[in-house]
């Protein structure tokens, strides 16, 4: 069920995905996130690319989402002075 669950809140987050590729956006909620890393990691490795991803954006999306900043939790950076 878990994996059903995953893919229905992929395709909400559909526009957040649209965006972070066109317009360079690095920010996705972590509810899509979620549903990224359950859906490549868990269920179907290859359904990210079935629905029209390539497999470079899927590495990238993955990528984004297991990162340690993702999901739209990130800090803004702090300049640093040297």
């Amino acid at each position: 069920m878990e994996c059903w669950n995953a893919l229905y809140e992929l395709k909400s987050c559909t526009n957040e995905i649209v965006l972070f590729f066109l317009n360079g956006e690095t920010k996705l909620g972590v509810d899509c996130c979620q549903a990224v890393e359950v859906i490549t990691t868990d269920c179907w490795p290859a359904m990210l690319t079935s629905l029209g991803f390539t497999s470079d954006e899927t590495n990238v999306l993955r990528g984004f989402c297991q990162s340690p900043n993702s999901g739209g939790s990130s800090p803004a950076p702090s300049s640093v002075k040297l």
